[in-house]
């Protein structure tokens, strides 16, 4: 099996040093300085387990990757969507499509039924081109759960986690999902495979969609926020307007909305993905994880008032730190 990994940052570095330890034929796509460390010295990836280096095969682009038996998108949600050309070379007839990426996915109504069925999403996916170029029958599911960073060019450091909940959009157990579960799990890594893979991707959204816009906009971690009893308030109060667009879609969250937030306030003194990208002036991931959730509310006539709110201030946000796609500005 030829898997590549599109965008082996942080997270894809993870996945794809567990692979190339599991002796699969893997391919890391990256650019700049990170790639020139890894041509030279290999990809080392840093966790409380131990450290790590494999010395996978490398490329620049899709082009140079060449065709693949499966691809693991690994880039921020926005840059997936302008970067999906370079993707398209790597796929033959049968190549599986790994969305391994925060937010709600671009192919969320594939496989399903009723009157959304097929329906694309403008907030995750602009003029729906994933949709199109890619095609949603290639889509694998993955939630992503660990915290990793870039460190330095060539080393990726693990600070919590090691889970990537995988499956297929429409909820069967097919053999191209169990051999990638099976080859994370033996690069050291949990891959547990769900029959209901919506139900994942929600519970982490529900947490993401408002405490990460919120971190940016108040400059607070996780523990400060859960810990003052306003903003705690707000947080609810947000989050159970996601829960309800949720559930008219269907989803029922496996806990209840105060063990979501205590679950948030544990992970303690950290600063959300939003609040790191702002503070380093990167694009920051407000369309798929804010936005989409109102898209999905007005596609369900459920209100969303509150996340409306959040979304329009943490967007102005951005736009002034110059962490806003331009793109997305017309």
């Amino acid at each position: 099996m030829k898997i590549a990994v599109f965008g082996a940052g942080a997270i894809g570095g993870v996945m794809g040093a567990a692979l190339a330890r599991a002796g699969v034929e893997t391919t890391l796509i990256a650019r700049g300085p990170h790639l020139e460390a890894m041509r030279a010295c290999g990809l080392t990836v840093r966790s409380k387990s131990g450290t790590i280096n494999v010395r996978p095969r490398l490329a620049a682009n899709g082009a140079e990757a060449g065709r693949q038996d499966m691809v693991i998108v690994a880039l921020k949600a926005q840059s997936a969507v302008a970067s999906v050309a370079g993707l398209l070379p790597m796929l033959g007839p049968e190549t599986a499509v790994v969305t391994a990426m925060n937010g709600m996915p671009w192919w969320y109504f594939h496989g399903v039924s009723g009157p959304l069925a097929d329906r694309t999403l403008e907030t995750v996916d602009p003029g729906a081109r994933q949709w199109t170029m890619i095609g949603p029958r290639r889509a694998i599911g993955c939630v992503v759960y660990p915290a990793a960073e870039v460190v330095e060019p060539g080393v990726v450091e693990v600070m919590e986690g090691d889970r990537f909940v995988l499956g297929e959009p429409d909820g069967t157990s097919s053999k191209r999902v169990a051999a990638l579960a099976r080859a994370l799990v033996k690069g050291g890594l949990k891959a547990p495979v769900r029959s209901s893979i919506r139900t994942d991707i929600w519970l982490k959204l529900w947490g993401n969609a408002v405490f990460n816009p919120l971190s940016a906009l108040t400059g607070a971690t996780l523990a400060a926020l859960v810990g003052d009893p306003l903003t705690r308030a707000l947080a609810r109060a947000a989050m159970t307007e996601a829960e309800d667009v949720a559930r008219a879609l269907g989803v029922v969250m496996p806990i209840d909305v105060d063990a979501r937030i205590a679950g948030a306030g544990r992970v303690g003194e950290h600063k959300t993905s939003m609040l790191q990208d702002l503070e380093r002036g990167r694009p920051m991931e407000i369309d798929a994880l804010v936005a989409a959730v109102a898209e999905l509310g007005r596609l369900t006539d459920v209100p969303t008032p509150l996340l409306d709110g959040i979304y329009a201030l943490v967007r102005r946000r951005a736009i002034e730190a110059g962490c806003y796609p331009k793109e997305r500005l017309g």
